[in-house]
């Protein structure tokens, strides 16, 4: 999954999910590389394990590409997209975005906090304040920083200050936090 353009993507082969069959004495790993480009996700990890159907069994990942990385392939919005696995995915997803650092994985190396917003709106389904995101995750010590400002658009204003990460790894940030639509 990748957040662009204020939506969620899936990447889909063929119109399904990417899948590689499991060859004899061969890890879920090393499969999983044949499907997929892991190098470059910023973060993957063991989804679900499912028995489809036919009797086989599906073992699912989700990967997070930055939105700065390019990847080719068939991505759909995942508004679009009904197959197995991916409400799964997008439900871990928004749970992990309440209590980690995961937002990395979705996010440019440094951006504004308005940037950061709306990859928080894609990935959660739900609008998010800007200020409350970022005093939330200053206080938490997620995010830091950095020089340079973003040069004002067309409709003007001053500078936006610019931020990053303060971790490209996965980390508990708040194991009783959750970002829960508004009522």
């Amino acid at each position: 999954m990748r957040a662009r353009g204020g939506h969620l993507e899936v990447l889909l082969a063929g119109g399904a999910l990417p899948g590689a069959a499991l060859g004899a004495g061969e890890s879920l790993e090393a499969a999983l590389g044949r499907a997929v480009d892991v190098a470059a996700l910023a973060h993957v990890e063991q989804l679900e394990t499912r028995v489809l159907e036919d009797g086989s069994i599906a073992t699912a990942y989700l990967g997070l590409l930055s939105s700065e990385a390019a990847v080719d392939g068939e991505w759909r919005a995942l508004a679009e997209v009904t197959l197995p696995f991916v409400g799964a995915a997008q439900a871990r997803l928004r749970a992990k975005l309440s209590y980690t650092n995961v937002g990395f994985a979705l996010a440019p190396e440094t951006f504004t906090i308005s940037e950061l917003r709306e990859v928080y709106v894609a990935a959660l389904g739900h609008d998010v304040s800007a200020t409350n995101l970022q005093r939330v995750l200053v206080r938490r010590g997620v995010l830091e920083r950095v020089d340079g400002r973003r040069a004002p658009g067309r409709s003007g204003g001053r500078p936006a200050a610019l931020f990053r990460f303060a971790s490209d790894q996965l980390e508990v940030t708040d194991e009783f936090a959750a970002l829960r639509p508004p009522r």
